[in-house]
């Protein structure tokens, strides 16, 4: 007894869709770690950017305390 047409095609057809899935599953999770390595980035650079102004506000605080002090001397002479 030998199989139509139709009756190798759909199960051809499922097999394809299986490892179409399977692919993109793959790719999904290809993705899902490249998003993730980025999050990570984006959250150094923004520690990074917080970490730089915390610096500059504290030397500039320091410089205005100075200047503040330089004022002074200057008005008392």
């Amino acid at each position: 007894m030998t199989k139509e047409p139709g009756d190798m095609i759909l199960p051809m057809l499922r097999e394809m869709r299986k490892e179409t899935q399977e692919g993109f599953a793959s790719v999904n999770q290809r993705l899902d770690k490249l998003e993730e390595g980025q999050k990570n980035f984006r959250n150094a650079l923004s520690a990074d950017s917080l970490m730089s102004k915390f610096v500059i506000g504290d030397f500039e605080e320091r410089l205005a305390a100075l200047e503040r002090k330089f004022d002074d001397i200057m008005k008392a002479k």
